[in-house]
């Protein structure tokens, strides 16, 4: 049974293009595109046919950085895959891809295996994996390459966080060598873990106990520093490098200059960087705690450089880290103790929308909007084209956006599993309407039409940025 929609009127926006035209979907896929009011367009026929007038058309969003069910500071992620993806479809993404944990003393393959369990008919949209690399020795290289030709083309390394998921500068080594070799990326989180662990123990010992000393610990050289590092590793290994959630002004300029030599490293930041800040962090009676990821929100100040970066390129994506705790009982494990609040903030349904009203603010125009939230993340993770656009042949994930509707975000209102909003009572222009995967409505016109198990496991192919 073929089926078939049609949708009418709406400005088409890609990363490359915006016209008026009606998109013709033929059994999951997007068969044709034809300006409005042509002879084409009105020769495509079908049995659903929404109506786009005054709205735009827009790839489902790509996150390319979430942490459903993610196990933190003897807690988990308040969003399982099923209520993280439903969240994630009503705000207008169809696509994540999450980090599947080795644990040390493990194999990267038992760390697969629990990801696959945890996410398999649960999901409301398409999902693929990273690959978190926490123990490096020979039988971890050889599973990298395993990896790679089946589908998870990434691995993320840390330098922060001693004694749970840190990589030494030696098994950073070894695992960019091993990339270079089969093509995967590396992912970095870029701190001076064994530098913020000295300042952290000496904050506690003056009685800093708040969470805005999280912020104060956590310091804005030691990402540069340790971006530094990465960038120079990844030289020397000949390896491509992707640093997650950029939030300060100096980690951008090591990015900056480093591409300006010609490197192939990328960078994402995360709407947490671009709206909120150190003033949040510093909220009283512990509210600063729901704030409370690595890196850290840093002062105002540091914003203008992470547009800057969006708009030159430096910096090629947004992503949300999406890993949400609950005030209630799971941040509130660090009152009295900073270090001990699980880190990570709930973002997946905002990042469209706090980007859309990027543009209306003027910081980036429409097709970057698209650029840095579907069709960058596509490629960077081989995606692209099956996700990240709007062409023949490419999956039909397609939101209906309306620019013109204002929304207040509320933990009121919001689908994330997760008893606050980051971004409470922060008023957007902006809001999904209907939502397409792979050509079902998951979102009808603000109805909730999805169901878990429709989301399907998508292998990915390697970095399509790298020549």
């Amino acid at each position: 049974m073929s089926s078939r929609t049609v949708i009418r009127g709406g400005l088409v926006i890609t990363a490359s293009d915006e016209i008026h035209a009606d998109v013709l979907i033929e059994d999951g896929r997007v068969a044709a595109l034809a300006a409005t009011g042509t002879p084409a367009a009105e020769s495509f026929t079908a049995e659903r046919v929404i109506d786009a007038t005054g709205k735009y058309v827009i790839p489902g969003g790509v996150d390319g950085h979430t942490h459903m069910e993610m196990p933190f500071g003897g807690t988990y992620a308040a969003d399982t895959f099923e209520t993280g993806t439903r969240a994630a479809a009503w705000g207008g993404t169809t696509t994540i891809v999450d980090f599947a944990i080795q644990s040390v003393g493990h194999s990267l393959r038992e760390g697969l295996d629990a990801w696959h369990a945890k996410a398999e008919g649960n999901c409301a949209i398409d999902y693929g994996f990273h690959m978190i690399v926490s123990d490096v020795n020979q039988e971890t290289l050889k599973e990298m390459d395993l990896l790679v030709e089946e589908g998870v083309t990434s691995f993320k390394q840390f330098m922060a966080y001693p004694g749970v998921f840190y990589s030494d500068d030696g098994q950073i080594l070894r695992a960019m060598q091993r990339a270079a070799d089969n093509g995967g990326l590396i992912m970095m989180h870029a701190e001076n873990g064994i530098a913020i662990d000295v300042l952290v123990e000496q904050a506690l010992a003056r009685g800093e106990t708040d969470p805005r000393f999280h912020g104060e610990v956590r310091k804005a050289l030691l990402e540069a520093e340790a971006t530094h590092r990465a960038i120079r590793l990844a030289q020397v290994a000949g390896a491509p490098l992707y640093v997650v959630h950029v939030s300060a002004t100096e980690a951008v300029a090591e990015l900056t200059r480093a591409r300006d030599e010609g490197l192939n490293v990328f960078g994402e930041t995360c709407p947490q960087y671009l709206f909120l800040s150190t003033d949040n962090l510093a909220e009283p009676d512990f509210e600063g705690a729901k704030y409370v990821c690595s890196t850290p929100l840093r002062p105002k100040e540091h914003q203008a450089a992470l547009w800057r970066g969006l708009r030159t390129n430096d910096l090629q994506v947004v992503s949300t880290d999406h890993c949400p705790f609950c005030f209630s009982g799971q941040k509130e494990l660090g009152r009295g103790d900073f270090s001990k609040i699980p880190n990570g903030m709930p973002g997946v349904e905002n990042r469209m929308d706090l980007l859309h009203q990027a543009v209306v603010d003027g910081h980036i125009g429409r097709r970057r909007w698209i650029e840095i939230a579907c069709a960058t993340p596509a490629r960077m993770f081989g995606l692209y084209p099956k996700k990240g656009t709007i062409a023949p042949g490419a999956d039909a994930d397609i939101v209906v956006y309306d620019p013109h509707a204002e929304q207040v975000i509320s933990a009121e209102t919001h689908h994330m599993n997760v008893d606050y909003s980051a971004y409470e009572g922060r008023r957007v222009t902006g809001r999904v309407e209907t939502v397409l995967s792979r050509g079902e409505p998951v979102v009808t016109e603000r109805e909730y039409t999805g169901h878990k198990g429709h989301g399907a496991y998508v292998p990915r192919s390697t970095c399509q940025y790298l020549s």
